[in-house]
């Protein structure tokens, strides 16, 4: 069972369904609200549990209800929260995201509690891999960088500027095609996914395609977690020992079995859902 340090963010989602994404500056009438668990690093933390991966989250929640509602299914499924900072006096992460009868979203983050994470060395030390994303702080991406003593992953998501000498010593990138070109010097990391949703993904290591890789057919009702699944997927079968190739077709299933069902964290597959699309 391999073990992997998630140093992200942690966010209560509030989801409303829509006919189709608003223009700017129109007011569209929702179907429902639901109040989800997510945040880029707790939904990569549950996936890769789910995927069976021994998996402590390090992250910072509100002292509030509001942090209670978005850490129950990571307790539930037996995420490590050794990690976790309650953060008195700042309000848990919250993310605002509308979702259109195709699938597609449009998601608003208020970072809250996550805009306050640190982190030390014993936080990732002797973890078999350090997964992070750009949902905290630069300087809590560059502690989770500089302190890893395994595989270290980035999902840089949202898309900003990344200094060369933090790339470096990165050993694999996710992003997708939008991330990819607003980003610059992403090559400079040791490999580099890149997904494009139905169209699939390829790998790239030392600035060359090494792998490509399409998803299953399936039929979308929620693309919101996909690029999580992806990344917690590609992250347990490359430590599990799979070649590129497969560790690429099996995270391009799993981002496909998140979009068949709604909600971030309720939409992440388990092992066994995964061996049966494979």
């Amino acid at each position: 069972m391999p073990r992997i340090a998630v140093v992200g963010s942690v966010n209560l989602d509030l989801v409303a369904r829509v006919p189709r994404l608003p223009a700017p500056g129109e007011t569209l009438a929702a179907g429902d609200l639901r109040r989800v668990p997510g945040g880029k690093g707790a939904n990569q933390a549950l996936a890769a549990r789910r995927l069976g991966a021994d998996v402590t989250l390090v992250a910072a929640v509100g002292d509030d209800a509001a942090g209670d509602e978005a850490l129950a299914l990571l307790q539930h499924d037996g995420v490590r929260l050794d990690g976790l900072r309650r953060e008195h006096g700042h309000p848990t992460g919250h993310a605002l995201i509308t979702v259109d009868d195709s699938g597609e979203t449009t998601i608003v983050v208020a970072a809250g509690a996550n805009a306050t994470l640190d982190v030390s060395p014993d936080d990732v030390r002797g973890a078999d891999a350090v997964l992070t994303v750009l949902e905290i702080p630069d300087s809590a991406v560059a502690a989770a960088v500089q302190h890893a003593t395994g595989l270290v992953v980035l999902n840089a998501a949202p898309a900003r500027a990344l200094p060369s000498e933090l790339l470096r010593r990165i050993d694999l990138v996710v992003v997708n095609t939008a991330e990819y070109a607003a980003i610059e010097g992403l090559d400079a990391a040791r490999a580099v996914a890149v997904t494009a949703g139905a169209k699939g993904a390829v790998l790239r290591r030392d600035g060359r395609e090494v792998a490509s890789a399409q998803p299953p057919p399936v039929d979308v009702v929620d693309g919101t977690a996909a690029g999580d699944a992806f990344t917690a997927a590609l992250t347990v079968a490359l430590l599990d020992g799979a070649s590129d190739a497969d560790a690429l077709r099996g995270a391009c299933a799993a981002g496909a079995l998140a979009v068949t069902k709604a909600g971030a964290q309720p939409s992440l597959p388990t092992a066994a859902e995964l061996a049966a699309v494979l």
